[in-house]
C-alpha cells in the first residue's frame, strides 16, 4: 500500500499553529514562575538569618558574648580566639545570600543590645521594594 504525499507529515502551518500555542502558554506561565524564584530567594534569606540566629545564640551561651564586629559570622565557624568558644557553630562555611553576597553582620547594632544580620536583597542596595527589600534578623516576622 503507497502513501500519498499528503500523508507523509505535518504542513508548516500546522508546525505554526502548534509553535504559537505553545508560546502563548510560556508567556502566561513565566511571569509566574520567576515571581516564585524571587519568593523562594526571599524565603531562604529568612531561613539562613533564623539559622545564624540559632548558632549566634549557642555561641553566646558558650563564650558569654555575641562575636564582635570584626569577628562577623566567620566567628560561628572558625575559633577566633575567645574563651569559651565550642564551635563550629555552623555546619559547613558560612553561606552567602541567595544572590550570592555576604551578609552584613553588625554586633552591637542600632538595634538594642542585640546583634543585627542584613541581607540586601536582588538589588543589593539598602531599602527596596519586593524582592529589593532589605531582610533585616530583628524584623524576620514582619
Amino acid at each position: 500500500m503507497k502513501r500519498s504525499r499528503r500523508e507523509e507529515g505535518f504542513t508548516l502551518i500546522e508546525i505554526m499553529v502548534v509553535v504559537v500555542i505553545i508560546a502563548v502558554v510560556a508567556a502566561i506561565v513565566a511571569p509566574n514562575v520567576f515571581k516564585r524564584v524571587d519568593v523562594a530567594k526571599v524565603n531562604a534569606a529568612k531561613g539562613q538569618i533564623a539559622a545564624f540566629g540559632s548558632a549566634l545564640g549557642n555561641y553566646r551561651l558558650d563564650t558569654g558574648d555575641f562575636p564582635k564586629g570584626a569577628q562577623g559570622l566567620q566567628a560561628l565557624q572558625q575559633d577566633p580566639g575567645v574563651e569559651g568558644w565550642n564551635g563550629p557553630y555552623l555546619m559547613g562555611e558560612v553561606p552567602k545570600d541567595p544572590w550570592g553576597r555576604e551578609y552584613v553582620y553588625n554586633y552591637p547594632s542600632g538595634n538594642a543590645d542585640s546583634y543585627e544580620i542584613i541581607c540586601y536583597g536582588k538589588d543589593g542596595q539598602p531599602g527596596g521594594e519586593k524582592e529589593n527589600r532589605d531582610i533585616v534578623s530583628w524584623k524576620l516576622n514582619e
